[in-house]
């Protein structure tokens, strides 16, 4: 991504797990689906999680929101379990643009972790960064639940 057409939005969240099982929530379909969607974090129904979690693999989640199916959409650029993931992040269908990137890095802290997500966006969406940030703390605050 192109450094001069992008922003980011950064949300950081102590979790009182293992940054192995932090990790390992963002990539098995049950876990996604109790933390990042569905009920506890909006007014939505999970329809389908299917995830390869490979670089190189892709995943699609889909969720029926308002009545219409959204798709979110992305590659897995790197995995260093159990400190990073990355991947890109698009909704299919949305546009033809380049998909944004989210970064997670995790650390040991206490007996838990600190997880430090990192969103890059084409600057296009600067005036969806409040929205983003809250979205992402949203997420954050419902996989703090589960542990």
């Amino acid at each position: 991504m192109n450094n001069e057409n992008n922003f980011q939005v950064t949300a950081t969240r102590f979790l009182n797990a293992t940054p192995e099982r932090v990790f390992d929530a963002w990539l098995v379909p049950r876990t996604l689906g109790m933390w990042m969607f569905g009920p506890r974090v909006r007014e939505e129904n999970v329809v389908r999680l299917d995830v390869d979690p490979r670089v190189g693999g892709q995943f699609s989640l889909k969720v029926e929101r308002n009545g219409q199916l959204v798709d979110h959409v992305g590659e897995y650029l790197e995995m260093e379990r159990p400190h990073r993931l990355a991947f890109t992040w698009a909704v299919k269908g949305d546009s033809d643009d380049a998909p944004s990137r989210v970064q997670i890095d995790i650390a040991a802290s206490g007996g838990g972790c600190v997880l430090t997500l990192v969103h890059v966006m084409d600057v296009k969406w600067a005036d969806y960064a409040e929205r983003t940030e809250a979205g992402w703390n949203t997420m954050l605050e419902s996989l703090a639940t589960l542990f």
